[in-house]
Order: C-alpha cells, then sequence, then structure tokens
C-alpha cells in the first residue's frame, strides 16, 4: 500500500534524457542515457539510486560512458539499484530489450495490428526503460527511432522533428524528435506503423504556425476530419477561454483499435482510441461527434493542465484530471446547449460517481492510499474533481476565478504540483480562506442535503431550514461538515408560463455548516422554493416540496436543469412506489399528472428540442436503484419503470405521434447541436410510440432502421426494435452485421445493444457471441462493448437472482486478466454496489467475488477492486 504520508521528493533529479529505440516485433532495444544529479533536498549521504522496471531484461549498463562493474548494481524485473552513485552529475546508460508484440497488457511499448504504441501513464514507461517512474522527475528528451521501412514507414516522438532519413546502405530510417519542455516519462510516446495521416495547420495568437496531424490505419483518413476541425476549435477556444497557446512547431494525434484508456495526453503526440478519432454520418451517431470533440479537447487542455504544469505524485491526479474535465465541459457547453450538456452531466456523475461514493470503492477526490494507482482513474477522481472545482468558481466569482487560474498557470508552469498549491492561487486571487472548502478533496461520500419550510406563524416569514450530513463510508469516521454552494430561487406558482415575473432571480447560498435557518421575508409564503439550481453542488438533495409543487416547477422554473430534475423527482418517487407494490404483490402506479406533464413539455418540443428530449426521458433502472439504497431488487425496478413508461406513452400517443411527424427531416446529416437535438427528440418519440404500440409502430422504426442517412437514426431504430423484443428488432440486427461485419465501431454498437437487452435468454446470448469471428476477448474495446455492456448496462441480467450474471463475469473477469488487468479490474467495478441489494444476491455476489479471490496469480489491479469491494 502505498501513502499520501511517505511521500519524499526524488533522491536524484533528472535533466536530459537521450534514447535510442530500435523497434522490433519482438526484440526491441531500448538505449536511455540519462543525466542525474543529486537532489539536494535529499536527505544527507550517499542515497543509493533506485529505479523502476516492469518485466524488463537489462543488456548493458554504462556510467559516465564506462561499463558498470556487477557489483555495483542489484537488477531485478521489477527494478534496479545502484548502490554508491556519484554524489555530482553523472550520466547513465541502460539497454533493455523488450518484446512489443508479447505485451497484451497494452502498457509500455506494445506492438497491435503492426503497429507500434506506448501508453506510459500511469507507470508504464518502467517496462520500457529502467527509470525513477515517477510525475516529480521530469527532464526534457530527445528520441532517435529506427526502424524497417516497410515496417514501420511512419516513425513520431513527442515534440518537434529534428532529423529523419536513411540508414546507410540498410532498409531501415530514422527520426529524431526533441521535447524542449521538461516532461514526466509517463508522458513519453512514440509511434510506428504503416499508417495514413491527414494534414492541417493552425497558427496560434502568438503568431506560431503549428503542424497538424491525424495519423490512422490507411484507407481511413477521411474519417478524421471531424477529429480534425474539433482540434482547431479546441485550441482556438483555449486561447479565448483561458490565454493558453500552443507551445511547440507540431500537434500529432494518433488513432490506434487497442487502447486501454479512451486517449492519452502525451506531450505533442496525443494518442486515442480510434473511436474518439474515426467518424462518419454511416458509421457513428450524434453521441460518438459530440464524444470525439469533447475528448479531443480534453487531451488538448492537457498541454497545460496536466503536461506544462503536471502533478507531484499520483495522490494528486485529480489536479490534471478534475480541472481538465471542467476545462472540456466549459468547452463542450460553448461549443453546444449549456443546460443540456449541465444535465447531461449531472445525471453522469449521478448514475456512476455517485455509486461508487457510497460503495466499497469509494474514496476521496485526492486519494491518501492505494495499492494499484490504476484503479483509482475514477470518476470521483475526473468527474467529480470537475464539480469541485466548478462549485469553486461559483463561491468565489468569475473574476476572482480566472485571475486564480492566471496565477496558477504563471506560478507553476514547469512544476509538479499539488491541490494545495492549486487552491492557494485562488484564496490569493479570491482573498477567501479556502481551508474549508478544501475538505472536499480530502472526504469520501457524497454530502445528503435536506431543506425543509419553515413559516412563521406570527410574522408569516418564509424560512428555509438546512441541514447537512455526508453519510459515513466503509471503513471511515464521521464526516465533518462541508461548503456547498446552494443556488436556489422562488417560482410563482400562479405564474402561466415560465416567463412571467418572479419573485427573485437566482441567489448562491453557501452552507458552510451542519444546520442553518435562512429567512425570506421578501417572499410570498407560498413560493415554490427552486432549490440547487443548476446542480450547484454534487449533493443528494431532499426537500418537502409536494408532488404538485415539484409538477409546478418542471412547468415555470426558469432554471433548466431544475425543469428536468423536478419532473425526474415525480418519476423516481412514482417508480419507487410501484416497486413496494410490486413487491407487496400490489399493482404497480399508474400517474395522470407525469402525463399532463410530458404534453406541457411536447408543446416546446420544436422550440427546444435538445432539452425536451432530455425532459421526456425516465430516469434510468440503475438510478431508481441508488435511490432505493437497500434491499434493492432489479427485476421489480425493470417492471415498475417499464410499465409506468407504457401508462404515459399510451396516455399522450396522439400528441406524441402528431409532434413526430412535425419533426421529420429530410436534409444532408450534420453533427451540430441544432439537428442533432432535433434528431434526440424525434427518437425520443419513436420509442414513446413503440412503448406504447409497438405492432403498431415497430414498422415505422424498421422503417426508420432501412432508409436513415445516418447511423444516429438507424441505429435508434435497431435499439428500439431490439428491446421492445419485437421480431423485426432481431431482422434489423441481421441486416447491420452484414453490412457492417467489417467495421469494428459499428460492431462495437452492435454487441453492446444484444448485451443491454433485459431479457432471461441474454446471458446465453452473450455466451454465444463470444464465438462470434469478430469478437476478441483481447482487445479492449470489445471487450468493453460485450462483457462490460453486460455488466454496466443491463441490471437485470447482470443481477439475475440464480447469481448466473455474477458467475459470468467474473469467470469471464479471470481470462481476461490473463491478458489485460486494467480491462479486467474495470468490468468487476460493476460489482460495486453488491451490498445494496437483497440478500439472495447479495449472497450470490459475494460469492462470485470470493471465487475471483481464490484464485492464485491474478493480478495486483484486478485483486486491489475485489479485495476493496468485499470489505
Amino acid at each position: 500500500m502505498i501513502h499520501l504520508s511517505d511521500y519524499r521528493v526524488p533522491d536524484y533529479r533528472i535533466s536530459t534524457v537521450d534514447m535510442t529505440i530500435s523497434l522490433h516485433p519482438t526484440k526491441t532495444h531500448v538505449i536511455t542515457t540519462s543525466a542525474f544529479t543529486p537532489n539536494p533536498d535529499r536527505k544527507a549521504g550517499v542515497v543509493p539510486l533506485h529505479l523502476d522496471g516492469d518485466e524488463l531484461s537489462l543488456h548493458a549498463i554504462q556510467l559516465d560512458g564506462k561499463p558498470l562493474a556487477a557489483e555495483a548494481y542489484r537488477v531485478k524485473p521489477d527494478s534496479l539499484t545502484l548502490l554508491a552513485p556519484p554524489q555530482t552529475q553523472f550520466t547513465l546508460t541502460i539497454e533493455t530489450i523488450i518484446n512489443p508484440t508479447a505485451n497484451t497488457k497494452l502498457m509500455g511499448l506494445y506492438r497491435s495490428n503492426g503497429v507500434y504504441c506506448t501508453q506510459c501513464e500511469a507507470d508504464g514507461f518502467r517496462r520500457i526503460s529502467y527509470f525513477p517512474d515517477r510525475p516529480d522527475v521530469m527532464a526534457t528528451y530527445r528520441v532517435r527511432l529506427e526502424a524497417e521501412k516497410k515496417d514501420a514507414p511512419v516513425l513520431l516522438a513527442n515534440g518537434n522533428l529534428i532529423k529523419k532519413g536513411s540508414i546507410k546502405d540498410t532498409t531501415r530510417h530514422f527520426a529524431v524528435w526533441e521535447d524542449p519542455h521538461p516532461k514526466p516519462c509517463y508522458l513519453f510516446a512514440v509511434v510506428g506503423g504503416d499508417l495514413g495521416s491527414i494534414k492541417d495547420s493552425f497558427t496560434t495568437s502568438e503568431g506560431r504556425k503549428v503542424a497538424l496531424g491525424i495519423y490512422v490505419e490507411k484507407g481511413k483518413e477521411k474519417l478524421a476530419g471531424y477529429a480534425m476541425e474539433a482540434l482547431k476549435r479546441s485550441m482556438l477556444w483555449d486561447e479565448t477561454a483561458f490565454g493558453r497557446a500552443y507551445d511547440l512547431d507540431i500537434f500529432n494525434i494518433v488513432a490506434v483499435s487497442d487502447f486501454n484508456m479512451g486517449a492519452m495526453e502525451n506531450k505533442g503526440l496525443n494518442i486515442f482510441n480510434d473511436k474518439y478519432v474515426l467518424a462518419s454520418p454511416e458509421t457513428a451517431t450524434d453521441m460518438d461527434y459530440q464524444l470525439i470533440e469533447a475528448i479531443i479537447a480534453h487531451e488538448y487542455f492537457h498541454n497545460w493542465t496536466g503536461n506544462r504544469i503536471t502533478c507531484r505524485d499520483w495522490f494528486q491526479l485529480c489536479l490534471k484530471e478534475g480541472l481538465t474535465v471542467f476545462r472540456d465541459q466549459e468547452f463542450t457547453s460553448d461549443m453546444r446547449s449549456r443546460p443540456v450538456k449541465r444535465i447531461m452531466d449531472a445525471r453522469e456523475l449521478r448514475s456512476r460517481q455517485f455509486p461508487e461514493d457510497s460503495g466499497p470503492l469509494s474514496h476521496p477526490v485526492r486519494p491518501t492510499a492505494y495499492s494499484e494507482i490504476n484503479n483509482f482513474y475514477t470518476t470521483t477522481v475526473y468527474e467529480k474533481g470537475a464539480e469541485v472545482i466548478r462549485m469553486l468558481k461559483l463561491l468565489i466569482g468569475n473574476n476572482a476565478f480566472k485571475k486564480g487560474m492566471d496565477l496558477y498557470f504563471k506560478r507553476h508552469d514547469g512544476d509538479a504540483a499539488t491541490i494545495e498549491q492549486f487552491i492557494a492561487c485562488f484564496a490569493e486571487s479570491s482573498r477567501k480562506d479556502l481551508t474549508h472548502f478544501s475538505q472536499w478533496y480530502h472526504q469520501a461520500g457524497t454530502p445528503e442535503v435536506n431543506i425543509k419550510r419553515q413559516i412563521n406563524a406570527e410574522t408569516g416569514v418564509l424560512s428555509l431550514h438546512f441541514k447537512q450530513k455526508t453519510p459515513p463510508t466503509p471503513g471511515q469516521t464521521k464526516k465533518a461538515p462541508k461548503v456547498i454552494p446552494i443556488a436556489l430561487g422562488f417560482v410563482d406558482p400562479a405564474a402561466r408560463s415560465v416567463t412571467s415575473k418572479l419573485h427573485t432571480k437566482t441567489q448562491v447560498f453557501t452552507l458552510d455548516q451542519s444546520e442553518v435557518v435562512l429567512a425570506f421575508p421578501e417572499i410570498s409564503p407560498n413560493a415554490v422554493p427552486s432549490l440547487l439550481r443548476g446542480f450547484s453542488a454534487p449533493v443528494n438533495l431532499n426537500t418537502d416540496l409536494r408532488e404538485e409543487e415539484l409538477l409546478t416547477l418542471a412547468r415555470l422554473d426558469p432554471d433548466p436543469f431544475n425543469r428536468w430534475q423536478s419532473l425526474q423527482t415525480v418519476l423516481s418517487k412514482t417508480i419507487q412506489l410501484s416497486v413496494k407494490n410490486i413487491r407487496a404483490g400490489k399493482n404497480p402506479v399508474k400517474h395522470d399528472g407525469l402525463a399532463a406533464a410530458f404534453l406541457q413539455n411536447l408543446k416546446e418540443a420544436l422550440s427546444d428540442p435538445a432539452f425536451v428530449a432530455l425532459a421526456l426521458s425516465f430516469p434510468g433502472e440503475q438510478d431508481i436503484a441508488r435511490e432505493i439504497g437497500k434491499d434493492i431488487d432489479p427485476d421489480a425496478i425493470h417492471i415498475a419503470r417499464k410499465t409506468l413508461r407504457q401508462h404515459i406513452a399510451t396516455t399522450i400517443g396522439a400528441e406524441v405521434l402528431s409532434v413526430f411527424r412535425e419533426t421529420a427531416f429530410k436534409g444532408k446529416y450534420q453533427p451540430d447541436a441544432k439537428t442533432s437535438g432535433l434528431r434526440s427528440l424525434r427518437n425520443t418519440l419513436l420509442d414513446l410510440l413503440v412503448t406504447a404500440d409497438a405492432e403498431a409502430f415497430a414498422t415505422v422504426a424498421f422503417k426508420q432502421f432501412q432508409t436513415a442517412n445516418n447511423m444516429t437514426d438507424r441505429f435508434t431504430a435497431l435499439s428500439i426494435l431490439t428491446h421492445s423484443g419485437h421480431a423485426l428488432g432481431i431482422e434489423a440486427l441481421k441486416l447491420l452485421e452484414k453490412q457492417f461485419s467489417e467495421n469494428p465501431l459499428v460492431m462495437d454498437k452492435w454487441f453492446a445493444l444484444q448485451a443491454s437487452v433485459a431479457a432471461p435468454a441474454t446471458l446465453e446470448k452473450v455466451k454465444m457471441l463470444m464465438q462470434h469471428p469478430s469478437f476478441s476477448i483481447s482487445n479492449p474495446n470489445r471487450a468493453r462493448s460485450l462483457i462490460g455492456s453486460f455488466a454496466m448496462s443491463n441490471p437485470t441480467q447482470f443481477n439475475r437472482a440464480d447469481g448466473a450474471g455474477y458467475r459470468f463475469v467474473a469467470e469471464t473477469a479471470l481470462a481476461i486478466d490473463a491478458l489485460n488487468p486494467q480491462v479486467s479490474a474495470r468490468i468487476v467495478t460493476a460489482f460495486r454496489s453488491w451490498r445494496t441489494l437483497e440478500p439472495n444476491r447479495q449472497a450470490a455476489a459475494e460469492a462470485a467475488l470470493q471465487n475471483i479471490m481464490s484464485n492464485s496469480g491474478i493480478s495486483r489491479d484486478l485483486k486491489d477492486i475485489v479485495t476493496r469491494s468485499l470489505q
């Protein structure tokens, strides 16, 4: 176990790293020459130099150009130690031999589909060379790549291209790259392969002309055009919004099909999972386009928040990731619809991070200990980390936030920084003590905020009673109150429209104590409080608002988030009541008031289609489970939700059909916000129509599947048919497979869809699909699309009462673990909420986890997740 409290400065610094990498499928030679200097801040005396390694084979070692005597060092596959290094500057040259083809972990240097590629975050560089593999050791790098011309005609590395050419009298060639900016080794990257590319350029606000390149598999160059445009938009936005210009002459992106993550921000050479680069209307959905734009932006924004300023140690991971997620969310909000983006981000946080926060995998935004750092690339670090920064901005104001960011960039450029240093910049810019606020970084768990109204019997003054607590998580004690910004306003229940005069505008109240009472003498006691507007803090909110008041907010609140949230709250409470009835042998609940609220939203369908599409959606089954909290029966939730959807869809069917016909769009496909919003609305309406009457409208969905000029409409129709269980869904699945069997990204969608169907036959279907010619358990995208979708997106079948779903995922995770521990560990996080289930399912889930633990030789990644899940 590694603890934050044990942090010590590195004993030795490195100023320069000079590498020669001779690429070969099974015997790649790596020569690394590093200039070391004893750190004056370390403890006194001669300190051994410890270098990290992982499955390395040492070929040679030299100190200041001379072979090092064997007794001067100790070498193991996972470490190399110089027992008595010189106490002045010295160079150490280490030659290792690695096998990229055998590297199925996809960490370090690996070769897949003929392409050499690296992934060094968090600790992959130690699989390339013995090195102090920690983020606070920063150096400039010069890299010479050599390879057979026919094997790897394209040779890329970090920084700027200095020189390239043929190696005399051979079939080999070389390229030399130099990165002038000091960086930690986790940002090191090289790529070699026979790749196609598209090129463009961008001139920065400082007048630098940057050569842009996106490298892809040959024949797929046209699919990278949208990613290139997204990159240029990102570069311009970062200059405008944060004053950050790019700092090299070259910026390259490489898309590969075998990659553990979504993408990686290596300095000047971003490496991407190709699903977040390649797109065409025929193969990519609107959501694919949105994700490409957002992830391209995210990795580019890391150039300053992650690269120029990196994290001192991995406990500070949220410093680069939470901050950069906040920046990419702001970018998307500016490029598309801010209200819709806010709703989508909040929905994602609640569905993924809130369960993590309340279960055995809970940890603070900045953890204090970890066993395996790869398991802390979590929604808590990323998305909750972004929410903390959003709250900070709300609390100190836009001007102070901007000054704080400018100060951070100026003060810590070139540093490996900490959360404390980051927060200090905003404390200085705002002249506020942010010590209490910083608890958000140190305490795990999702706070609960309870708000009740009080009316003074004598004066008639309305007051709000705020009360907060953060439930203790496993192994943690009672939590102190947090600083919680509550954005609030009041709505006139007698108003007729959202534009009518309201009692007050939005104000922000800071809740920083366990209990506070706030009086509003100027507000009518009949006013309806609109609380936590814009989802101003990542908390669970409980209020005493009555159902009719929530529906009033759903109709009149000027805050789009709360209009959406109010309707979601009524839907959730209704479904929860139905679950109780079903488990008691009673009928599910029907609700005509909700149907009326849906009709109200339909009236605004064409004025804001993207928002209305969200307003017509239902809480997910996992969201309902989270709200119930304990003794959960996934089958009862599924039935309750499905019954309510059918009732509402049937009740408003005529009006839905009318708007559906109005939204027909015949123009050329564009992935912009306006037309994607129209598609989202129309497809939401189609889903309601099929829900109301599958026999009558399945043919409409099938026709859309056949005639659509884009994958959004085609795949949504397929999804609607498949989940409805209609026979046309089976036919459509066969047609899609036939047409796109050679397209891996479309086939990923095809696998994922079938794995998520809430039907008893799905488990056997998933097992059968594992034998499909297009399925490969060693490919992370394919494993996630089939196994991951079953575990994460199919609550009834993963949580089968007979335990078969748990056993299947556990057994499959073990098979994946032998190849790629990171992927297996991520899949097993599906068990994170097993203790909230009803007793029989709890027992079955625990047995499956125990079965994993009983296997000797499981990876550290997988063992860490299972151990914490069982605590």
